[in-house]
């Protein structure tokens, strides 16, 4: 089945947009525009996959030791790949702070179609500076342990196809890199 999905033209391959950063980055803010564009431009309906969202409704037993973290990212992952197998399209937006547990996630979806990576790289002093929901100042006082990028780490991804520091670049900016990157791959070709 894998083999025959690779045979296929990409632009009748499903394919998964994974966008990861730190807390406050724009992840998905992003994801939920890009999402937005590709169901104007295509017609066809995108799966959003955000990790507070996923975290509420299907890890929600999950805490935020290594272990749960990466299990949350797998979950997510599987979730992407089904609907990749079935031809759609998956835009997921998470930290995915570890390398491990994202390479594992594209080891899962490039069988059966595309995987974006997309690092959202704003900087931690931006991304606290905009802690709409005080988690970093909870962190820093040692309230919410195991919190990414002040006590627990983030491993900043190598392999990542885009690279958006949304200091510099606007919703609208970024999304339009994503979109010029998935059209010259060539999988938006015969869906626009």
């Amino acid at each position: 089945m894998a083999l025959r999905r690779a045979q296929l033209p990409r632009d009748a391959q499903g394919f998964t947009v994974f966008l990861t950063g730190l807390s406050g980055s724009g992840k998905s803010t992003i994801a939920r525009a890009l999402g937005a564009g590709l169901m104007e431009m295509t017609g066809l309906p995108v799966t959003l996959l955000d990790g507070d969202l996923v975290r509420q409704h299907l890890s929600s037993e999950l805490g935020f030791s290594r272990e749960h973290r990466d299990l949350n990212v797998l979950r997510i992952g599987w979730v992407a790949s089904e609907v990749v197998r079935h031809g759609g399209m998956a835009i997921c937006s998470l930290i995915a702070p570890y390398d491990a547990a994202r390479r594992q996630v594209r080891g899962m979806i490039e069988p059966l179609g595309g995987f974006l990576l997309v690092h959202v790289a704003t900087p931690l002093e931006t991304c606290e500076a905009r802690d709409g929901k005080g988690l970093y100042a909870k962190a820093r006082a040692g309230l919410l342990p195991n919190f990414t990028g002040v006590s627990d780490p983030y491993e900043p991804p190598a392999d990542a196809a885009l690279t958006i520091d949304t200091r510099h670049t606007t919703v609208e900016e970024s999304c339009a890199l994503v979109l010029a990157r998935l059209s010259s791959e060539g999988y938006l070709r015969h869906r626009a």
